[in-house]
């Protein structure tokens, strides 16, 4: 098949790897109900139903089967704190195995831009605060989820790899707890707030009280999915680095997981107790990052109100119960 000379006069057809998730949900509701997608333009959103990326042989049939010119990478086997902890092996080995399946068929198939996103735990233990895109590789992650952090690391060694040796344009995002519809409101391995969110409504609904894992304390840059899902289109389309791009709210914009205990029991109306328990560890207490590269190209990017996202995020959870992932 001969491709024309000048293939960015072409419409993009943009493959979203982990489509099904709370980020690629959040992609496909820009490019669906916010002009995301422009005239011509094909988004194709799979889940893991449309393949196994952990397997060479079902990663090269999507992409034979789909041939896109873009690809937003956003797949990867994930779990809350506690099932880090105990299975970083698998982690590590999976999520190796997906990323190098991702980047090296792009290659092969001449995808021209490659998007693929990272995670703030990805950052060193011991490090200075607030973080930026420079200090990625400055000493190990956390304990905590070492293999996935190694994992998704590798995907910014091997972006600048494949620039150095094939000139690709493959680049990465680091968004900072994300949380939105469609996240895994799982209470036992889904992320804190989508956690606390499911917690706190079934407290409401047994009219019990509701008891937070450890302090309270650590303090968290939330960063909605929606606004998340515009700035990854922005960067498919405009960024042109190789080195990664923190996707986050500001450092002013921090808040304790008491204070978001809070204003989601306040979403939800539950006016009954929260306890913390502090028998249980914290994890990092805090990990702040610098959205100063973010801002040094989009100065005036609004990020929604923490308050509106969380009462969005819970009437969403809420609507949808039967169907969320619980």
């Amino acid at each position: 098949r001969k491709l024309p000379n000048d293939m960015s006069k072409m419409p993009m057809r943009v493959l979203v790897t982990g489509g099904s998730g709370l980020v690629g949900k959040a992609i496909e509701h820009v490019v669906k109900n916010e002009g995301g997608k422009l005239e011509g333009e094909e988004w194709i959103f799979l889940s893991s139903k449309d393949g196994d990326l952990v397997d060479i042989a079902q990663t090269r049939a999507i992409f034979e089967k789909h041939r896109p010119t873009h690809v937003i990478h956003l797949a990867a086997k994930v779990g809350g704190l506690y099932l880090h902890m105990k299975e970083n092996l698998y982690f590590l080995r999976d999520n190796l195995r997906i990323n190098d399946n991702v980047l090296q068929t792009a290659h092969e198939m001449d995808v021209s831009k490659v998007v693929s996103c990272l995670s703030s735990c990805i950052f060193p233990d011991k490090t200075e605060y607030p973080i930026d895109e420079s200090m990625i590789h400055n000493g190990p992650p956390h304990d905590s989820n070492y293999g996935y952090s190694h994992a998704k690391r590798m995907i910014d060694v091997q972006n600048r790899a494949y620039f150095q040796q094939h000139g690709r344009r493959y680049t990465a995002v680091i968004p900072t707890n994300v949380f939105g519809p469609y996240d895994n409101f799982n209470i036992e391995n889904g992320h804190v707030l989508s956690a606390l969110m499911n917690k706190t409504y079934k407290a409401k609904k047994e009219g019990t009280s509701v008891t937070v894992c450890g302090s309270g304390n650590p303090r968290r840059q939330f960063t909605f999915s929606l606004d998340l899902g515009r700035l990854i289109i922005w960067v498919l389309r405009e960024y042109k680095e190789i080195d990664p791009i923190i996707l986050s709210v500001g450092e002013e914009d921090e808040v304790s997981i008491k204070e978001v205990e809070d204003m989601i029991a306040s979403a939800l109306e539950f006016t009954g107790e929260i306890h913390f328990d502090t028998m249980l560890g914290d994890g990092q207490l805090k990990k702040t990052a610098s959205n100063a590269k973010l801002r040094s190209y989009l100065p005036d990017f609004t990020f929604t109100p923490l308050k509106e996202a969380l009462k969005m995020t819970c009437d969403w959870f809420v609507a949808n119960y039967d169907a969320a992932r619980t």
